[in-house]
């Protein structure tokens, strides 16, 4: 069993720089979306047939009108450490696809179970928004996404059901001003470049760590056959 410490080493080794190059990559392309970000920053928006070809963040201009008896508040959404909702209105498109708009935030107010009056403008609209690809299902307690206007998470499924309506995939954040009172004040994400690169800079330390135990037994190892 002399070899067993030797195969634990190396692959030990093999191991953690498989480890520490994955958050190498995992830092690339946080780098490469930051990037992206910025250029998406400075495009002007274009104007997609199918909003589902269009790439994450990309912004885009939509002319239509918002179907607002299908607006449902999203709850537990925080805002400079206030509680409130997100505000997610259906607009109708000229192109006649329906697409999600998430229009901006408001808070609860005093009282929890009274639901805010959303206003909506009426009439023909053109919104300017970034896409954005709904977040997976998240942990929640609730036994559904949400019913009537007050939901708990986004699920497209579950809303394109419970109205009766076909949505696009992918929703668009809100970005222009409209006279609604909603607060549109996205954060950018967080993409944790140097968080990545720690734990990458940790894997490979482990690793080296590795590789000098397997050589320092190995060299012990030749010492004692030597000595005998």
């Amino acid at each position: 069993m002399d070899w067993l410490p030797f195969v634990v080493g190396i692959l030990l080794c093999i191991l953690t720089v498989q480890l520490g190059l994955w958050q190498t990559r995992r830092a690339e392309e946080k780098i490469a979306l930051g990037e992206r970000l910025e250029v998406a920053r400075s495009e002007a928006p274009v104007q997609p047939a199918d909003i589902d070809t269009v790439d994450e963040w990309t912004r885009v201009e939509l002319a239509g009108h918002w179907i607002a008896d299908k607006t449902i508040l999203v709850d537990n959404r925080v805002h400079q450490g206030q509680p409130g909702f997100h505000v997610m209105t259906p607009l109708q498109t000229r192109g006649g696809s329906i697409v999600l708009v998430r229009r901006g935030w408001v808070s609860t107010g005093r009282d929890r179970s009274v639901l805010p009056q959303i206003t909506t403008p009426s009439g023909d609209v053109v919104v300017i928004g970034q896409v954005r690809i709904p977040e997976k299902k998240p942990y929640s307690l609730a036994d559904q996404a949400g019913q009537g206007r007050l939901w708990q998470y986004l699920d497209m499924s579950a809303y394109a059901k419970a109205f009766d309506v076909a949505v696009a995939q992918r929703i668009v954040e809100q970005l222009s001003d409209a006279d609604d009172a909603l607060v549109r004040d996205w954060p950018r994400p967080d993409l944790g470049i140097d968080r990545h690169r720690g734990y990458a800079a940790q894997w490979f330390g482990f690793a080296a760590l590795s590789a000098a135990l397997v050589i320092w037994f190995g060299w012990r190892r030749w010492q004692q056959h030597g000595n005998s």
